[in-house]
């Protein structure tokens, strides 16, 4: 069974949310450890940077895929 552009594109969006909120709480944790502090806005900042990249990369290989298939 192919998968839709528009189902493509929410399989991304929800993988790129749940692991934006991830990534987010992994930095909070694990950047202190290093000994880098930052507030709360650049850890959401540098997340949302992040994303947008995994959520391009994410569309981008499902729909190669699904063109090889």
């Amino acid at each position: 069974m192919r998968q839709s552009r528009s189902m493509s594109l929410v399989e991304a969006v929800t993988n790129v949310v749940i692991g934006y909120v991830l990534a987010v709480a992994t930095q909070m944790v694990v950047f202190p450890i290093f000994g880098i502090h930052i507030a709360l806005a650049d850890d959401l900042a540098i997340g949302t940077i992040f994303a947008l990249v995994s959520l391009l990369r994410g569309f981008v290989l499902r729909r190669a895929f699904e063109a090889l298939r």
